[in-house]
């Protein structure tokens, strides 16, 4: 009996003094957490993409409140998370330029030759893995949609063999950018119409072979710039949206086209009849196979 209680004793002084070693040790080690930090977290849309550059909501608030960050640096939330968190901090939003993705490639299933049949998962990093992809163009997109799987806001989609992006869905979340295994997607200001249409850095007569719609490396554009606005880089006209004017006579001297307006009402017009067309064609597809497997059935 005297056993059990010196049993039971010795174990009520030790939880005692390891209770008061972890008390102890809680004050000494504490990490103070500034109160803002949850408080900026409540304001941000909680979609944890990433494309802040900091790693998730959390992160982001955290770099806000410490002044690593802006106010307005969640591109998903906008300026009503900016306001917000404005309110919270007490400081005035400055205000940012909307950027949109933009996938520098229109080789689609009529202009870009393909070497080879591909048949194997539908992505673009696992066929980039069997020499590099299917297309002749080694820089053109191979329209697996890797992308539009990695967008969270169903603002990318594969239309006739290439990726579009739908601007109006677009939060510069930059995750298709991340997930193109080509790095034909960066992100463009929103406000400036004009894009580049191509990515191949080869030369003319290895590009004219490739794809119709490609670009030769002329120099037409720079040449035609009056502000200095668009060089060639690599064989491939590069804008500095600083100095763009908008005035789009770069798109006008361009032979090949690969230098558009790219959000006029034209183009969303355009892009909007091709996809239309495309969903038909899958339903006309999935109604004619429906149709065999029934008869199948019958027989």
């Amino acid at each position: 009996m005297n056993t059990i209680i010196f049993a039971v004793l010795v174990l009520g002084v030790m939880g005692l003094l390891f209770g008061l070693i972890l008390a102890f040790a809680s004050k000494i080690f504490a990490v103070e957490v500034d109160e803002r930090i949850p408080a900026v977290q409540e304001c941000l849309p909680g979609a944890n993409c990433g494309g802040c550059g900091y790693p998730g909501c959390n992160g982001l608030a955290t770099a806000i409140v410490e002044g690593k960050a802006p106010v307005n640096g969640c591109p998903v939330g906008g300026a009503a998370s900016a306001e917000k968190i404005a309110k919270v901090l007490g400081v005035e939003v400055t205000e940012s330029e909307k950027m949109v993705a933009h996938v520098h490639c229109s080789g689609d299933c009529e202009t870009a030759k393909n070497r080879a049949n591909y048949e194997g998962i539908e992505d673009c990093l696992g066929a980039i893995r069997v020499a590099n992809g299917y297309k002749e163009c080694a820089f053109a997109c191979l329209g697996l949609g890797t992308c539009e799987k990695a967008c969270p806001f169903g603002a990318i989609h594969v239309v006739n063999g290439v990726a579009k992006v739908d601007e109006d869905k677009c939060t510069a979340c930059s995750k298709c950018v991340a997930a193109c295994p080509k790095h034909i997607i960066s992100l463009v200001p929103a406000a400036n119409p004009i894009r580049v249409d191509c990515s191949s850095k080869a030369k003319g007569k290895e590009v004219m072979d490739a794809c119709s719609a490609g670009c030769i490396g002329c120099g037409l554009c720079e040449k035609t710039c009056k502000f200095d606005a668009i060089h060639m880089e690599g064989n491939i006209p590069v804008i500095d949206y600083d100095k763009c004017k908008k005035c789009q006579m770069c798109a006008k001297a361009c032979p090949r086209h690969i230098i558009e307006p790219w959000n006029t009402p034209e183009k969303v017009k355009e892009l909007q009849e091709i996809k239309a067309k495309q969903a038909a064609a899958k339903k006309a597809a999935a109604e004619k196979a429906a149709a065999a497997k029934a008869a199948a059935e019958k027989k």
